[in-house]
């Protein structure tokens, strides 16, 4: 009796170690194709005409321009002058005791390189890619402006993006910029579009708060 209840054992035991690693290596293989995903995305600029080039917000220092929004507002820039979309959308909110916004910084530094004050919407709602991207859909459609859009930012977060703003009504393409993707920035994107792809990007985005 006693042998058959450790058999018993035994055999749960098993069950549940094959089942634990089936569940892993499951786990891993879906992270493992994301971040294939990501780091292919990253790779791609896909600029075509468009209804709007989408700027995703950066770090501004007093106004100025962090490198990494300076580098994102000269690849609008340069989509904007190559014809591609007759509008540029600033994005970004700013940090506690910043007196300017990410989206201000981008306007303002648009204007000294000669781009029309009429030919750039400023977006300050949003603290994160899903409330940028979900404000701006919300302002291209109050002025009747088209949903298909060129979003700009750095190439690793090409797919999460992308994404994103497929879930708040925006028909998007990336234009990434020519800075480097760093191991750790690929992976924390992978994460962040695992997530978001089981429980919805909007969800997700308030997991970060």
């Amino acid at each position: 009796m006693l042998t058959k209840k450790n058999n018993q054992t035994a055999q749960l035991r098993r069950f549940v170690a094959v089942a634990a690693l089936s569940i892993f290596l499951l786990f891993f293989s879906y992270l493992l194709i994301i971040f294939f995903q990501v780091w292919l995305n990253s790779s791609q600029d896909q600029a075509r005409p468009a209804d709007a080039i989408v700027v995703l917000g950066a770090a501004q220092w007093d106004g100025v321009p962090s490198p990494v929004l300076e580098a994102r507002l000269e690849q609008a820039l340069k989509l904007y002058e190559e014809g591609l979309a007759p509008i540029i959308v600033t994005t970004g909110s700013k940090q506690t005791g910043d007196r300017f916004t990410e989206a201000y910084a981008g306007l303002t530094y648009l204007l000294e390189r000669s781009v029309p004050e009429s030919s750039i919407l400023v977006v300050v709602d949003g603290s994160n890619t899903f409330e940028s991207l979900s404000a701006t859909a919300n302002a291209l459609s109050d002025r009747g402006i088209g949903n298909n859009v060129i979003l700009v930012s750095d190439p690793y977060h090409a797919l999460r993006a992308k994404e994103i703003a497929r879930e708040v009504g925006l028909e998007a393409w990336f234009s990434p910029t020519d800075l480097p993707s760093s191991f750790s920035q690929l992976i924390r994107e992978t994460v962040g579009t695992a997530v978001g792809r089981v429980i919805g990007f909007r969800r997700a985005s308030t997991l970060s708060k």
